[in-house]
This record gives structure tokens, C-alpha cells and sequence, in this order.
């Protein structure tokens, strides 16, 4: 349980890993399952999934808190319904996630792009893929139009751009730099 609460129309950097750095999704269907139990438990009243993506053994989302007790209504019973489900279907017990979610609160509109980026570039930084288009567990292909899911809402982000490819361009510059996640790019 998360002692600190996260705040009604803030944005947050959530995020987890697999106990002991181990896996998170074991078979192909459990990325989508994922996907699918977030958005049964994240109405549009309670949040706002701007990006994500998820990752072997760790899940990174960016998202907008709409109301309050959002840990308590959302997350909690969004990743224990994942965790038994998992189990479940492994023939395991116990947690599969390293604690509770981390959450960082989002300093101002140019933290949201970089975080945003920085959730894109992740499989490309891991060394997964070689662009952020070619993973299918991320938001970017929502963001290029690549594809047309509705669990991100990119706008926030692709409103800061003219278009679509220039946000496209933009992450291919930042994939070719490299450049770490600012340290100051949340509030402790």
C-alpha cells in the first residue's frame, strides 16, 4: 500500500518491476491482459492514460489522475487482479511485483514530453529493438499513427508539436543522443 496519496488533476510517472528483476509477462497474451485490466479499472473518471509501455520484467506508465483515492481504487486492484491472475496461470504464489508502484509527480508540460520519450525509447535503450516503432507494448504507435488504440490519449504530448512526425522526429533525435531522464524531472 502506498502511504503518500497521488494527487486529483496532477500527472505521475508510474511505475514497477517483476520481484527480483524476474519477468512480469511469461506468455504472449499476458502483455495484452495487462493492457485490458487497466483499462477495466481506469475509467475516464479516474485517470487519464497519456503513455506507457510495458517491458519484460517492468511497466512505466504516464498517466493523469482524475480523482481521489486513485492508489486505492486503480492501482491496488488493478495489479492484484494481474498478480493472481499470473499466478494463477504459472502455478505460483506470492508477489510478482518488487513492492508498491513508485509514482513520481510531473513538474510542468516539458517533463510530460521527456517522460513521454523516455517511456518510448525504453525498449530501444535495453537494446529490445532498434526503434520505438517496432515494439508493439508502448503507446508510440498510438503517437505516430501507426495505430489507432484508445487506452493512450497522446494529445497532451503530440500538442506540443506540429504534427505527428515531427514527435516522430523529435524521439529519433532523442534516441540518437541518448540522453539520461533529467534528475530534476520529478518532485520528491
Amino acid at each position: 500500500m502506498r502511504t503518500t496519496p497521488l494527487l486529483p488533476n496532477q500527472f505521475y510517472h508510474l511505475y514497477n518491476r517483476g520481484v527480483d528483476k524476474s519477468p512480469i509477462f511469461f506468455l504472449p497474451e499476458n502483455w495484452s491482459y495487462f493492457l485490458r485490466r487497466l483499462r477495466n479499472y481506469s475509467s475516464p473518471s479516474q485517470s487519464t492514460i497519456i503513455a506507457y509501455c510495458l517491458m519484460p520484467n517492468h511497466y512505466h506508465l504516464l498517466v493523469h489522475v482524475n480523482c481521489d483515492n486513485f492508489s486505492q481504487s486503480v492501482m491496488q486492484p488493478f495489479l492484484v487482479s494481474y498478480t493472481k491472475a499470473i499466478n494463477k496461470q504459472q502455478d505460483r504464489s506470492g508477489p510478482l511485483f518488487q513492492g508498491p508502484f513508485q509514482a513520481r509527480l510531473i513538474k510542468n508540460d516539458s517533463h510530460i514530453i521527456a517522460l513521454a520519450t523516455y517511456i518510448h525509447l525504453n525498449p530501444v535503450v535495453a537494446g529490445l529493438v532498434f526503434t520505438p516503432e517496432s515494439w508493439e507494448y508502448s503507446s508510440y504507435r498510438e503517437y505516430i499513427g501507426l495505430r489507432h488504440g484508445t487506452l493512450p490519449h497522446p494529445d497532451i504530448v503530440l500538442n506540443q508539436f506540429f504534427d505527428r512526425d515531427a514527435y516522430r522526429m523529435y524521439t529519433h533525435v532523442s534516441m540518437q543522443i541518448k540522453p539520461p531522464l533529467p534528475k530534476d524531472l520529478f518532485m520528491d
